[in-house]
């Protein structure tokens, strides 16, 4: 006890200092040591910034080795500098190992940077929703059908990934679906879990495309399983919804040009079939690049919402006969049956935040 009193005596009371000050400088491995650990210390955050600092750390251990065997010469140094160095090649091993294993093929490295990562979501989490899709990519070539009307089972969620896909009903066409956007989601919207259903709608690829899809019955028990993931493809499905839905309104034109808001459920008997002239200028419209959902600076909408917008043309548009009925609202009728039963759809300022 008497010993340790005195020891911390010497330490803290009476300090011991150095009486013979070396004036040789110590080698250049030393000195060289110590640059290496300044820079490691510089590193930032992150995977990438963790390599930078475990990089120049064991550089740095290496060269404070080398010092210790060839100039100080000291067992203890030299043996604390190698396992320091070891530890330190070991966690840059690991962290590589970690970046090659969380690296995506070219499509879903795309997909993730404009879809994912614009709303912060976790690369673990996206990880889960391409594990759930088997990380296939799935060509559909041009002229061919994802789905046609009342023979395709509702089995999967599809999201286009390039191309351009019409859709269509009865021989009318309805909308066109661009990259990164769904393919079914009204179709996934209009069933619950347990129910089964056929598309009302055909589904046909313009030019050459590609998606991805993820299997109903796979999907469910993911969504069921990992909150966070449900509550984003509840996002992104409501508002790739809305934007159809926003869409299909610029084709709904009452008679002398009067323009109403779609989510009235007795503008049905007024809707009329889109004409080629307005085909041929939604398709010269969008063969700009399509701006992704994950550009856009929050999940908002793209239309002013009210409950009735009427509008006077200075050219107003021929009056359509009442008694054709669109295959445009057909469409809405059976895919949408809030609409049928009076209540509006999920604005795109209803959608939660995540």
């Amino acid at each position: 006890m008497s010993e340790e009193n005195t020891f911390l005596d010497r330490i803290i009371f009476h300090p011991l200092l150095c009486e013979n000050w070396k004036y040789i400088m110590e080698g250049a491995a030393y000195h060289l040591a110590s640059v290496f650990f300044l820079l490691g210390y510089m590193g930032g955050s992150g995977t990438f910034g963790a390599i930078y600092i475990f990089g120049f750390l064991s550089i740095g251990f290496l060269c404070s080795t080398v010092w210790g065997w060839l100039n100080a010469c000291g067992l203890d140094i030299v043996i604390w500098n190698v396992l320091l160095f070891l530890i330190c090649l070991f966690q840059l091993a690991h962290l590589i190992y970690q970046l090659r294993k969380d690296t995506f093929s070219e499509e879903f490295g795309l997909l993730y940077k404009q879809i994912c990562q614009p709303l912060q979501v976790p690369l673990q989490t996206y990880k889960e929703i391409v594990k759930c899709c088997e990380e296939q990519v799935l060509p559909l070539a041009k002229d061919q059908t994802y789905a046609v009307q009342g023979k395709t089972s509702i089995d999967r969620l599809s999201f286009l990934l390039s191309g351009r896909v019409k859709v269509s009903q009865d021989g009318q066409f309805l909308h066109y679906v661009f990259p990164y956007q769904f393919l079914d989601s009204p179709e996934w919207e209009s069933l619950r879990p347990s129910e089964e259903g056929t598309f009302q709608v055909t589904l046909t690829a313009e030019t050459d495309s590609c998606f991805i899809s993820w299997q109903r019955k796979k999907l469910y028990l993911l969504l069921a399983k990992e909150r966070y993931i449900a509550r984003l493809f509840s996002v992104l499905l409501g508002y790739d919804i809305s934007e159809k839905l926003y869409a299909l309104n610029e084709k709904l034109f009452a008679k002398f040009g009067l323009q109403f808001d779609i989510r009235l459920p007795s503008l049905y008997h007024v809707l009329g079939p889109a004409s080629d002239t307005e085909v041929e200028k939604e398709v010269a419209e969008y063969e700009e690049p399509v701006m992704p959902i994950g550009d856009s600076p929050a999940v908002g909408p793209t239309a002013p919402v009210v409950p009735c917008t009427v509008s006077h043309s200075a050219h107003p548009r021929k009056s359509r006969p009442d008694s054709d009925l669109s295959a445009l609202g057909n469409h809405l009728r059976t895919n949408h049956p809030a609409l049928a039963k009076g209540r509006a759809p999920l604005a795109p300022t209803q959608t939660p935040e995540l």
